[in-house]
């Protein structure tokens, strides 16, 4: 029998022999944060490190301010794995996993009771999508301008103060002027008549949302297109509807079929929607879908001679996974439609029936109560004067629960809320558990009447 000689004087020998692998050399010294290590590690240990570290993370199951998806099944962790190499703009390599993101934009459109064949795009969530929805705005708007012999040089959106900043960013980077409609207290969604007041003949189209993010609430589509269409017909204009979808568009179909929202409305001319939100899939993915060819313009899709073939593409991004397109599909193909009902009623019921029983938690004002979708807001009653929705966010992440507290949009800053978001994971248990700190919260604020309430921090944004 020949026994294999150790080097004494290598260190590295020694401690891949005697030392136990969780705790080698690597580990009890300190690992450089901002440059380069001189040397490789054992790939456990730079596991274990990382690992470690993330353990200081919130839970994400916890974590009831993300719209975004923290639990999926593992058959779907399993295809999403199998596709983390698979590159979706190389639609010439992968070309399944191409036909696999033009079913879903179909499956999508056919949802959003477009019309005709699908047009559309994955994006990587909603903020791209709505980027490229927007510049389809602009493009058609200023297309129409200059065939007029118009200028085209003054163009706005018509908005809400309660839109997510991805629309902020995309007038600013854009050139457009935002022309906001303040929310007041006890209105937090856009109306008609303000609707009518902002539009003009540089308007490139009005934004609405179905599903806010600072309450949960849909605003209302269908009286807003109606007011659109009267407005339109009398001064000539053709100013267009975007719906931003990105937290209802994938609870309005299953929960409210019959609600007028999408495509079904003339002037509706493109909607984003969040994947990785109620469409249940790991972040990030999003989807961007037009009524016809003829509203996304031309000029603004690529065709590419990279990667082996001629590519249409109208992104802003390039190389990205194709696993989340895959994840999409799994969910489409593994759900249906009596799938999806069955989740986003349970998730309804729960979140409903939540916002019931902290409504009856005395010091507590409900300003939605679920169910348009799963979210829900509640205030601190005015009458309440030793603590505010502040206070019991930070009594409640002690606990372990992320319960986001914040100041609604302009004009109704004075009104702070606290704000859950019951995703699927998300149980009747948990919502219980949940309940019960609440309470305990309450409870230790009210023995303390000296207490002063906290105030948001000065630079507070949602």
């Amino acid at each position: 029998m020949v026994t294999k000689k150790i080097d004494l004087d290598s260190l590295d020998e020694i401690d891949a022999l005697l030392t136990p692998a969780y705790g080698r050399r690597s580990m009890t010294h300190p690992v450089p944060r901002y440059e380069l290590p001189e040397h490789e590690m054992a790939p456990e240990s730079a596991y274990h490190i990382i690992h470690d570290e993330l353990m200081l993370d919130g839970n994400a199951r916890l974590n009831m301010a993300t719209f975004v998806t923290t639990w999926m099944e593992p058959e779907a962790e399993k295809l999403m794995a199998e596709a983390f190499d698979k590159n979706m703009i190389d639609k010439d390599e992968y070309p399944q996993t191409a036909a696999i993101e033009e079913r879903c934009v179909n499956i999508v459109s056919n949802l959003f009771h477009a019309p005709a064949k699908g047009v559309g795009a994955s994006a990587i969530g909603s903020s791209e999508a709505v980027m490229l929805a927007g510049m389809a705005l602009k493009w058609k708007w200023r297309d129409r301008r200059r065939s007029q012999g118009k200028p085209a040089d003054r163009p706005n959106l018509v908005l809400g103060a309660n839109v997510q900043v991805v629309w902020e960013k995309f007038c600013r980077y854009w050139e457009v002027e935002p022309k906001y409609i303040p929310m007041e207290k006890g209105r937090y969604v856009i109306t008609p008549e303000e609707v009518v007041n902002a539009i003009d003949e540089n308007t490139i189209g009005v934004v609405a949302i179905l599903g806010t993010t600072f309450t949960g609430e849909f605003e209302p589509i269908e009286t807003i297109h109606e007011a659109l269409v009267k407005q339109n017909a009398e001064t000539g204009w053709e100013i267009p509807m975007h719906i931003d979808a990105a937290s209802g568009g994938f609870v309005a179909p299953f929960l409210h079929p019959d609600l007028k929202w999408d495509f079904r409305l003339p002037l509706v001319k493109s909607i984003n929607v969040s994947g990785h939100k109620y469409g249940l899939v790991y972040p990030g993915v999003g989807w961007v879908v037009w009524r016809h060819h003829e509203d996304l313009p031309e000029d603004l899709v690529f065709h590419v001679n990279y990667l082996g073939g001629d590519m249409p593409t109208f992104t802003l991004n390039f190389s990205r996974p194709g696993n989340q397109v895959v994840g999409q599909y799994y969910n489409f193909l593994r759900l249906g439609r009596a799938g999806y009902t069955q989740i986003m009623s349970a998730m309804r019921d729960i979140a409903t029936g939540l916002a019931a029983e902290i409504a009856k938690i005395g010091p507590f004002e409900l300003v939605s109560d679920g169910s348009a979708i799963p979210v829900f807001a509640f205030k601190v009653k005015d009458a309440v004067q030793t603590y505010s929705v502040f206070d019991v966010s930070d009594k409640l992440r002690e606990f372990g629960w992320q319960v986001p507290a914040y100041t609604m949009p302009e004009h109704a800053e004075d009104v702070a809320v606290l704000r859950i978001v019951v995703r699927e994971g998300f149980s009747q248990d948990m919502a219980g558990m949940l309940l019960d700190d609440i309470r305990k919260a309450v409870a230790w604020f009210e023995a303390r009447p000296e207490h002063k309430p906290k105030a948001p921090a000065p630079q507070f944004k949602h």
